[in-house]
């Protein structure tokens, strides 16, 4: 005869440790909820080293703090509202080597790039005599069909993407020369409009202001609803608390700019385009079948390809897109300094749009990595050559010193790298 045992009896348990240690932190997590359980998640994804952009926002804070102290010019109004302007140009640029830099590639031409479809904008206007839209849709084309072929060369003949670039670095530097003639320069007409958009066009400030109300809005948004889809589909979701106090902190940091800035010009189109541009690629690449194709890809090309992706033609999608991005980055550069000449897109212009990707936290290795990161980067060098400009010191000086914060940056990589590797491990 068997027995049952009474309802006052206690069942013995038959999880083993670690199944009791998983539900205690379960239990622990869900306890936390809200600011407590943001804060400890966000504690655990660093010590798992996934810094996000946690050290280029704390870099770029003490890089403003140092130049401040030694010259109290450097946070003026009238110096940030050009140093938002600078960095549209090459920023656009870097939102393209972002992309390449996602699939473990590189582009070393967008230099080149840059400077013909610079040059495409001058003779078109003043020789050709086309209208600025007309010269604007040319030069756009152009890039788009030259990252087309880099494209076609490395999926279809599997050239390297260092090569096809160090050759298109070269090859499309000489038609730059060839198409700005013998004279090598070319004045922009200075009542075009894309002139007047890069130098004298400024938001007034209710329109400011109202972008940045939306901003906070679309950003409290966004999170809820990405919130809502989780809890649909069971997964744990955040807080509202923590959503509502993000879009509060973003509301009064983007008041308190405008309001700075508006004591100067204002808030430039030409950088206020630069942002649009990195949300709107942001959100292809955090909210589309192809971003997440982009992230598959760079983590492992095999793995992707055997998931049904079809990885040629995301090679070839950004490919198009990087050098899209680098002749619009090239045609606000010649818009500000109201002339296309051999200078245009020579230089560091290279160099500080790859720096600025990498500076900002995307991963040289493939596979992670922000549109934001071209944001973060390019303030972070434009800070460094700004504060230097007023110390009057060197060129050599910034060189060395965005130099020595690149390599930083790429150390900081490895390094969050290892420790992922190390608790993918464990």
């Amino acid at each position: 005869m068997t027995t049952t045992p009474s309802s006052s009896e206690t069942p013995i348990s038959t999880e083993t440790p670690a199944e009791r240690a998983t539900d205690l932190q379960d239990e622990r997590l869900v306890r936390t909820e809200g600011i407590g359980g943001a804060v400890l998640a966000f504690r655990q994804r660093v010590r798992g080293g996934d810094l996000g952009s946690l050290p280029v926002v704390i870099g770029l804070v003490v890089i403003c703090v140092i130049f401040q102290v030694l010259n109290p010019n450097f946070l003026s109004s009238n110096n940030l509202v050009n140093l938002t302007l600078q960095c549209a140009a090459v920023g656009t640029i870097s939102i393209g080597i972002v992309l390449v830099l996602l699939l473990g590639q590189i582009d070393l031409s967008v230099g080149s790039v840059s400077g013909l479809a610079a040059a495409i904008l001058g003779v078109g206007l003043t020789q050709l005599k086309w209208p600025v839209a007309l010269a604007i849709i040319v030069a756009l084309i152009v890039g788009a069909a030259i990252g087309y072929l880099y494209g076609l060369l490395f999926t279809r003949f599997g050239v390297p993407s260092f090569v096809i670039t160090l050759a298109g670095l070269l090859a499309f530097l000489g038609l730059q020369l060839k198409v700005l003639g013998p004279n090598g320069s070319i004045n922009l007409p200075y009542d075009s409009w894309i002139v007047q958009f890069a130098q004298a066009t400024f938001l007034p400030p209710w329109a400011a202001y109202a972008l940045s109300v939306i901003a906070a809005g679309a950003l409290f948004f966004s999170d809820w609803n990405r919130a809502r889809r989780r809890k649909k589909a069971g997964l744990s979701t955040g807080a509202v608390s923590v959503m509502l106090i993000k879009a509060v902190a973003l509301l009064i940091v983007l008041l308190l700019a405008v309001a700075y800035l508006a004591t100067d010009r204002g808030l430039g189109a030409m950088f206020l385009l630069f942002v649009l541009l990195v949300i709107m690629m942001n959100y292809f690449l955090t909210r589309t079948r192809w971003g997440r194709s982009v992230f598959a890809v760079g983590g492992s090309v095999e793995a992707a390809r055997r998931a049904g992706i079809r990885v040629n033609r995301v090679y070839i999608t950004v490919f198009i897109l990087c050098s899209s991005f680098a002749a619009l980055g090239g045609l606000l550069a010649a818009a500000r300094l109201t002339s296309a000449s051999l200078s245009s897109g020579g230089g560091d212009t290279n160099l500080n749009a790859i720096a600025a990707a990498v500076i900002g936290g995307t991963s040289l290795f493939g596979g992670r990595g922000s549109a934001w990161s071209a944001l973060l980067g390019i303030l972070v060098i434009q800070s460094i050559s700004s504060g230097l400009t007023l110390l009057n010191l060197d060129s050599s000086i910034r060189y060395m010193i965005t130099g020595a914060v690149l390599l930083l940056a790429v150390i900081i990589d490895s390094l969050s790298r290892r420790s992922r590797a190390s608790h993918g491990q464990a």
